[in-house]
């Protein structure tokens, strides 16, 4: 079986331009050494592989990986056979197909000399079929999208990042602590074998771009949450910070890829994403919810009259500037942030700082449309109370059964990404209603019951036929509540003369 597989992840190799024909015999004999194996067992016969061959290898690949896995579990090549060992060992297996850095860095400048988007689809489909993106696991997400007041919103339900086994959350926990990577984002990824305690990266490959004249490097994210979803993060390990030179970056991104729109999450503890520590963004190929929302209130800030603003039909507090100069909102977008750095509306129950933490910072977005920029900001504060201890513009507490984690910049945009503890318990509290079961006492279930109870009465019918579909839309609309909870100003009367205020300040 071993021999079988190898032969077929040589043609795999071949038939998505992975391995080159002329490097057939020495990758097969790479394969062959990772598995402690002498000889193939059908050497006389040459490997080849077409072109329109790659739809059904590719299909088979997950396949392969396991067959190969099985054997290198029986044969003690595995030092746990668990789904974080077996993530270590096919990335290793996977590297063997894979060419140095420099040479998929000058097949990117090739494309990119064809055009942008020429280089991003070469890259994005590299680093599917190196399967540093998994594409078996991405195809698992649940996804769907709700209507709203707001514009439709995209949920998912994140099934494509696997979860940890006891044995290697406990060997993670024993395990020397490494400073090497720093972090995931960092450059020294590149190649690096992983640990118990963090992934293996020997697939991956990273393109060095150069913004702001600063060293930065550009890759896809291994979980895809949307179309070519990619990170472009500092080569040096530094805090992210929200800044002038950020709205500048963004632009130089856009500036080099016009088709990709490029955000950052805010930074600062609760409204800002998961890595603080690594000063990065993240983009891609892919219009958001947010921003097919339409401005439904105009405002001119003096000196900019040249610059269109508005704010936002959005359940968030978002401020758009567009115009053909970039820098013209990066100017403005330097003036929007230190105006709100230093923002108190008590009336409003906003609070630039207490007791010496400041609370105010942005999430901006950039993207081009037709000959013009737009500069999405979008308004956050992190403030805290007894009433609200994880946030008061943070999913509040009825929401927490669908919807705990930080608000990042991806949901800011209007796509939910939910935990993948959601998949089994949304399947069986479908199950339970339609049994009329007693949800309220169920261990699990429970932390749903005031939610079914509060939406069910409003369907007539709820059947085996509705109720999934049933489920979805109320997830959507929890998630409506969710971003309507951690915008700065309500979409109220009062909250709308709030946010009139502070354009007001601007002038």
């Amino acid at each position: 079986m071993i021999q079988n597989s190898i032969r077929e992840l040589v043609r795999y190799g071949l038939a998505t331009g992975l391995v080159e024909p002329e490097d057939t015999i020495y990758t097969t004999n790479r394969l062959l050494e990772l598995f402690g194996l002498e000889e193939p067992e059908d050497a006389e016969t040459p490997i080849t592989a077409d072109k329109d061959e790659e739809p059904r290898l590719v299909e088979k690949l997950e396949g392969i990986l396991k067959d190969m896995l099985d054997y290198a579990a029986e044969k003690g090549l595995l030092e746990n056979d668990s789904v974080v060992y077996r993530d270590l060992f096919d990335t290793k297996i996977m590297s063997v197909l894979v060419a140095r850095p420099s040479e998929i860095i000058r097949k990117f400048r090739e494309c990119y000399a064809v055009s942008p988007e020429a280089a991003t689809e070469y890259f994005y489909k590299f680093s599917q079929d190196t399967d540093y993106i998994r594409r078996y696991r991405v195809c698992k997400d649940q996804k769907w999208v709700t209507p709203t007041p707001y514009g439709d919103l995209d949920i998912t339900i994140n099934l494509s990042k696997p979860e940890k086994d006891p044995k290697a959350i406990a060997a993670a926990k024993n395990a020397k602590q490494s400073g090497y990577p720093k972090c995931q984002l960092c450059m020294e990824n590149e190649g690096y074998a992983g640990r118990v305690n963090h992934p293996a990266r020997q697939n991956h490959r990273i393109i060095p771009i150069t913004i702001n004249g600063g060293q930065w490097g550009f890759q896809y994210s291994p979980y895809v949450y949307y179309n070519e979803h990619c990170i472009v993060f500092n080569s040096k390990h530094i805090p992210m910070k929200i800044e002038h030179d950020t709205f500048v970056k963004l632009f130089d991104f856009v500036k080099l890829f016009p088709h990709y729109m490029l955000g950052s999450n805010a930074d600062l503890p609760i409204v800002g994403g998961s890595i603080l520590s690594h000063d990065h963004f993240q983009g891609g190929h892919y219009e958001f919810p947010m921003a097919k929302a339409a401005v439904d209130t105009d405002f001119t800030v003096k000196g900019y009259e040249d610059v269109r603003a508005g704010i936002v039909n959005w359940p968030m507090s978002v401020i758009r500037l567009a115009g053909p100069d970039s820098d013209r909102l990066i100017s403005l977008a330097d003036v929007i942030l230190e105006k709100w750095r230093g923002y108190t509306d008590e009336a409003a129950f906003i609070y630039a700082e207490t007791d010496g933490e400041p609370h105010n910072t942005i999430t901006p977005i950039a993207r081009k449309r037709g000959e013009n920029y737009e500069l999405d900001l979008v308004l956050r504060n992190n403030i805290t109370t007894e009433e609200h201890p994880f946030g008061v513009y943070h999913p509040h507490a009825k929401l927490h059964h669908i919807k705990k984690e930080n608000i990042g910049l991806i949901e800011v945009m209007g796509l939910a990404v939910l935990p993948s503890r959601l998949d089994g318990e949304m399947a069986d509290l479908e199950k339970a209603i339609l049994d009329g079961a007693d949800i309220r006492s169920d261990e699990v279930l429970g932390k749903h019951a005031d939610w079914v109870e509060e939406f069910l009465p409003q369907y007539k019918e709820v059947n085996a036929g509705n109720i999934h579909e049933i489920i979805q839309k109320e997830i959507g609309k929890v998630f409506m509540e969710v971003l309507e909870d951690a915008g700065v100003y309500k979409r109220t009367e009062e909250g709308r003369k709030a946010f009139g205020r502070f354009v007001e300040s601007l002038n």
